[in-house]
């Protein structure tokens, strides 16, 4: 790659973005023209600018601008192919050309590839920033025959891209790129399935207690030979148009049973597959047939499926949309909005339809540990969510920061760059055998949760310890109230878990007392021993939030526990309401 940042030429580089300037040394732009014309190849420049760069200048400060700066430069430089150039140009410009023959990959493969590269934000501490490029393009020979009228085409062909606004590419002919004819896409589509063009990536999707993997969420992405790797943004609109989406939506159902499958057999039994429904397949009469017919071909259970469902779906209050997802649900599906809050969905149709997650999307944590009114808008959904019993799944987490914030805040699951990109299924391989990730930043994120546990029999503490410590509560036992005592003295409690059976006072009267001295705290009683007026008594008088008896179910006794914790956080939240 002929970047020329590594060449011990003695020309100094641009500090900023260890590139050099076009004509200041590096490779040779009219040299590279020579070249190609000897071997009878093409060159594509591209005029390269990056789109809003002056208004990061001006409000976070030249420092960030050039942070910003050199980050575009070296996304740009990792999707150069081999014996490509670049250059930076001037304050927020850069040139890139690439010499190919006829049927190889040319300027605007390399421009759809810059695109792609700038999809993902840029991680600018304390910022995270969407930035796009505008790219003009022109042709050697057929639009210059020497430098300057190369370099004058594509530069003309930047200001026509812009004129249609920002992240878009046009060719020298004058005019903005046109979307190709939309005639024969639906052939092209269809054929691209079936030579098997389609792949599905997989992201990780990572418990808020502590960074386990829980499941994966499945992406789309089309490898076509023409123009490479091609995430949804770039097809999905004219597969919608050309009336193949449902088609396209069960091949991605289908491709996702199967690669859970493959993790079944190898006994990773654990991981739930999250998939995305589009409106029109919901819309289907027959789209729980068509998906219970794949859960029976495949021999998988729904309850190991999470689907997504877009909210302009929701919001279209149909029938059938809504049997639909009722059926899914009675199957055991798990049924979650995806990016909520950027499609209209009422708070009326969260309450309609049976929904169990609502997912935060990029756009709402962007900013959460410097903006106070993100931070406000992100909490007020968690809260939201939790009061109608569901979890919240934050997409897009790329720093420590949000990280910690979402979990002081309490949101349940994370997907994001910070654990992980989407991979391709072997590649991911590797994480989904650790299970754990990123366990550092989690426990440097740790929220306080502290849940007392007192009980008088060692083998019911420690059982009672390995339950709760998989969530990530700090856990303290206490075998005698006197010992109780002593560590609400020293420790911040937020949850109290008594035995009812104790030798020196009943977990009843102990919890009385924790009332009158801690009466912020959650207090449970867990036993064996019902004396049902002891307990009513007790609730009554606001002495025990609940009364839970042994043996116990694991997974509801860790519910229970759960939403003792929010209640906690709740009537802590409303407190300071009132300041």
């Amino acid at each position: 790659m002929n970047f020329g940042y590594q060449e011990p030429s003695g020309v100094p580089l641009d500090p900023v973005t260890s590139l050099y300037r076009l004509g200041a040394g590096g490779p040779s732009l009219t040299a590279i023209l020579s070249a190609a014309r000897a071997s009878r190849r093409s060159v594509a420049l591209l005029h390269v600018d990056i789109d809003m760069l002056q208004l990061v200048n001006v409000n976070m400060g030249e420092e960030v601008g050039d942070q910003v700066l050199a980050a575009v430069a070296q996304r740009l430089r990792t999707t150069m192919p081999e014996e490509a150039s670049l250059w930076r140009l001037s304050s927020d410009e850069f040139i890139a050309c690439v010499a190919y023959r006829e049927g190889e990959p040319g300027g605007e493969v390399l421009a759809e590839q810059f695109r792609d590269a700038l999809e993902d934000p840029l991680s600018i501490p304390p910022y995270t920033l969407p930035m796009t490029v505008s790219i003009g393009i022109a042709v050697f020979p057929d639009h210059g025959a020497d430098a300057a009228a190369l370099l004058a085409g594509a530069e003309r062909a930047l200001r026509e891209s812009k004129r249609a606004g920002h992240n878009n590419v046009g060719l020298y002919s004058g005019a903005p790129t046109r979307p190709a004819s939309e005639a024969g896409f639906a052939d092209r589509f269809v054929e691209a399935l079936e030579r098997e063009e389609m792949r599905l990536y997989f992201q990780p999707q990572v418990a808020a207690q502590d960074g386990s993997l829980v499941g994966v969420a499945a992406l789309l992405r089309w490898d076509s030979p023409n123009h490479g790797m091609l995430r949804p943004s770039r097809f999905l609109s004219r597969v919608e148009r050309a009336g193949l989406s449902s088609r396209l939506g069960l091949w991605v159902i289908d491709a996702a049973m199967r690669q859970l499958v493959a993790w079944r057999e190898r006994g990773l039994d654990y991981l739930m597959l999250s998939v995305h429904i589009d409106s029109v397949l919901l819309a289907r009469p027959d789209c729980l047939d068509a998906i219970g017919e794949r859960l029976h071909q495949h021999q998988l259970r729904a309850a190991s499926f999470e689907f997504e469902l877009p909210e302009s779906a929701l919001a279209l209050d149909a029938h059938r949309i809504h049997e639909t997802l009722t059926g899914l649900r009675m199957l055991g599906a798990t049924l979650t909005v995806q990016d909520f809050g950027k499609g209209g969905l009422s708070f009326a149709a969260l309450g309609q339809y049976p929904l169990d997650r609502l997912q935060i999307g990029r756009g709402f944590i962007r900013n959460v540990a410097s903006d106070p009114r993100s931070a406000a808008i992100v909490r007020g959904i968690i809260a939201m969510g939790h009061r109608l019993n569901m979890k919240l799944i934050a997409k897009g987490v790329e720093t420590e920061a949000e990280l910690g914030f979402l979990r002081r805040n309490h949101c349940d699951f994370f997907l994001g760059h910070l654990f992980s990109p989407p991979l391709p299924a072997d590649v991911l391989d590797p994480l989904v055998q650790r299970r754990f990730l990123l366990p550092s930043a989690f426990a440097a994120t740790r929220p306080e949760r502290t849940l007392l546990l007192l009980d008088d029999e060692e083998n019911v503490l420690r059982s009672l310890v390995r339950l709760f410590r998989r969530d990530g509560y700090k856990v303290l036992t206490a075998s005698s109230t006197r010992e109780a005592f002593d560590l609400l003295a020293s420790n911040t409690v937020q949850v109290i878990v008594s035995d009812q059976r104790m030798p020196d006072m009943s977990g009843t009267e102990f919890l009385a007392k924790v009332r009158d001295l801690y009466p912020d705290t959650v207090r449970m009683v867990l036993s064996g021993y019902t004396d049902l007026a002891t307990i009513t008594e007790a609730i009554n008088r606001g002495s025990i939030y609940r009364f839970l008896t042994k043996p116990w179910n694991d997974d509801e006794l860790r519910s229970h526990i759960e939403a003792a914790f929010r209640s906690h956080e709740r009537l802590r939240d409303d407190d300071y309401s009132d300041f």
